[in-house]
């Protein structure tokens, strides 16, 4: 019978030369080493690209392992060791990402950074066969320390490393293309300088050196990069929470109103009983009390009732305690409102557009010494069940725009524009900020 012996490796596959008669027991350890490199490395891929664990996806991989395998036999068969060597990018690595991209439905840059990835991971358990091999000075302990470091290098992959390289891959474009530079360009230099060249092994002190240099060039730049896209990521992370912070807050403010609401319906429930002392009072001829009382009555009743701008009682709410802000600042605030009492927004989306808007107004044109000149126009109306919003005030200092967006100069301010633009985009609906003839524009249609 014809005996295996161990020879070059690369691509994670144990070259097999026949010569000798040691038996088939060898002969099959390194057929099951063959299979395990095929089984270790699609699994390892499909795994970051984010196979699920079913009992469709578990039968179809399965499948899809066995052709490959049965393929790779009739090309040993038909061509040889060497041959296969050369064609296996062909019929395991392209396969293995066109089953990712087809089956799973994950994009090529997901496909083919999965397979670079998994084929960087094979080289452990290559590196634990080759050591195992050398100390026992045997081919069938090399094949059996491969096969067991492929099972402690899946176990340990699947329990630590799983979840990391998913965020890393699916986090962004530009993280993926990271994160799968080392695996890619070092699998062009295995086929490049193994596989298809003698380079590696030519002795010459630049293929020794090279894997070194590059290996700590891609080390720094995805430090680097990396970097960068973490500080970036973090930013959006950071603006995301002010604005749910600033969602939280209109839900407060709203909540507020409408205390303030059940408070006046609540007073004018009382007025019975109001009225009955007034009626006590001015039997008894108690004038100046009753002056006093009525002027109190007056205040307490001007302080918890809305005024009625429009049908809508949100809106009511909202633009009433900006009325008295304003007037507590000594600004002009005309307002104009034409709404119906539906509207397709929820009440705490109404009230963060419409507070916001107004606090940023109110917050500009406060800033001018002159209260004469301290002014904001607000005109909001319905128009084919959309929300037209058209709110302008007078400013002292000129806004910086920034894509559109005006620019906070005070950190940790800027926030509330941001949250109207989702708002109104959330809605499927366009808005503009402008400076024209001294006024500071905003305009919303949702």
């Amino acid at each position: 019978m014809p005996r295996v012996r161990r020879g070059r490796l690369s691509s994670n596959i144990c070259i097999i030369k026949w010569r000798g008669n040691k038996g088939m027991m060898e002969t099959a350890m390194a057929f099951s080493r063959y299979f395990v490199a095929l089984l270790f490395g699609a699994a390892v891929a499909v795994s970051f690209a984010g196979m699920g664990r079913t009992r469709k996806n578990h039968l179809a991989f399965g499948c899809f392992t066995v052709i490959l395998f049965m393929l790779q036999l009739g090309s040993l068969r038909l061509w040889g060791m060497e041959m296969t060597i050369k064609l296996y990018p062909l019929l395991s690595h392209l396969p293995v990402a066109v089953f990712i991209a087809l089956y799973l439905k994950r994009s090529w840059l997901i496909s083919l950074t999965s397979m670079f990835v998994s084929f960087l991971c094979c080289q452990p358990p290559r590196w634990v066969g080759t050591v195992t091999g050398e100390i026992f000075d045997s081919a069938a302990m090399d094949h059996v320390g491969y096969m067991a470091g492929a099972l402690l290098m899946y176990y340990f992959l699947q329990k630590y490393a799983l979840k990391s390289v998913r965020h890393l891959m699916e986090r962004s474009v530009e993280s993926c293309l990271l994160f799968g530079a080392m695996p890619a360009f070092y699998y062009l230099f295995d086929y490049a300088a193994i596989v298809y060249t003698n380079f590696m092994y030519s002795g010459a002190r630049a293929a020794v050196q090279f894997m070194p240099f590059v290996t700590s060039a891609f080390y720094f730049v995805f430090v680097l990069l990396y970097y960068a896209e973490t500080q970036k990521q973090a930013s959006l992370q950071r603006e995301r929470d002010m604005l749910d912070a600033q969602f939280r807050l209109a839900q407060t403010e709203f909540a507020s109103l409408r205390q303030m609401q059940q408070n006046a319906a609540a007073y004018r429930h009382d007025m019975r009983h109001h009225f009955s002392l007034l009626q006590g009072l001015a039997a008894k001829g108690r004038i100046e009390e009753l002056r006093e009382y009525l002027r109190t009555a007056q205040s307490d009743m001007d302080a918890i009732t809305p005024t009625r701008f429009c049908e809508n009682e949100t809106v009511n709410l909202i633009l009433s305690a900006f009325a008295t802000k304003a007037k507590q600042g000594e600004i002009s605030l005309t307002i104009d409102a034409k709404l119906p009492d539906f509207l397709p927004f929820s009440d705490t989306e109404l009230c963060s557009l419409l507070s916001n808007a107004l606090e940023n107004a109110i917050q500009a044109s406060g800033q001018i010494a002159d209260s004469s000149k301290r002014l904001i126009r607000l005109r909001v109306y319905a128009k084919n069940t959309k929300l037209c919003l058209d709110i302008r005030n007078s400013y002292r200092t000129e806004p910086v725009f920034h894509q559109d967006l005006p620019v906070a100069k005070e950190q940790g301010h800027g926030f509330g524009t941001k949250s109207m633009a989702h708002i109104v985009e959330k809605h499927g609906g366009v808005f503009q900020f402008s400076v024209k003839d001294g006024w500071f524009i905003f305009q919303a249609t949702a």
